[in-house]
């Protein structure tokens, strides 16, 4: 993963947790970087220590923590790296959602060697949409929420959102319903 992803989880931690926990966990994690570049690829392993030992340091289940950083990427890191992408995905939830499966197109632009996952929108009424969600990489349902329900905020929609399906072929696939509340 690029190291933007990794300098969210760092801010994630630090405006929650304080500076000393970050310090904690990429010890835990081995992680010896004073400093991700946010164009640079990592290693994938490397995220997934920093959540695994996030968890241990701050005794939360791993679920709970990608679940909040999805919710701070789109609503922090989303908002501050890519603004006009942002506004550019749409005028509301439904509609940004719609427009889901062209989002890492664009993003791919500017990280090139990105692995981005895939999404395909199936409407079923103007208040239930079902979201496909595939990825070669495994464990990141909870972190697909979490950018799910930040978008809902983001937004100021209030969705019921329900994990109905998960598969994992040659690729991982989640699929979601999502209810439109408001």
């Amino acid at each position: 993963m690029y190291g933007i992803v990794n300098q969210a989880i760092e801010g994630l931690i630090i405006e929650n947790y304080g500076e000393e926990n970050w310090v904690k966990i990429k010890n835990k994690a081995q992680v010896t970087d004073d400093h991700f570049l946010s164009n640079v690829s990592y290693d994938d392993d490397i995220t997934f220590s920093l959540v695994g030992a996030a968890s241990e340091v701050l005794n939360i289940d791993s679920s709970k923590i990608l679940l909040a950083f999805g919710e701070y990427w789109v609503l922090k890191t989303g908002a501050e790296k890519y603004g006009q992408l942002m506004k550019a995905g749409g005028n509301n939830f439904r509609e940004f959602i719609q427009n889901l499966p062209n989002f890492h197109s664009r993003i791919m632009l500017i990280f090139p060697k990105l692995s981005p996952p895939e999404f395909s929108v199936e409407i079923k009424s103007d208040d239930k949409i079902i979201l496909h969600y595939f990825s070669h990489r495994t464990g990141l349902t909870d972190f697909v929420v979490g950018l799910i329900i930040g978008l809902s905020k983001l937004f100021h929609t209030k969705i019921d959102i329900k994990l109905i399906e998960s598969q994992n072929n040659e690729v991982w696939h989640d699929t979601f319903e999502i209810n439109i509340l408001n």
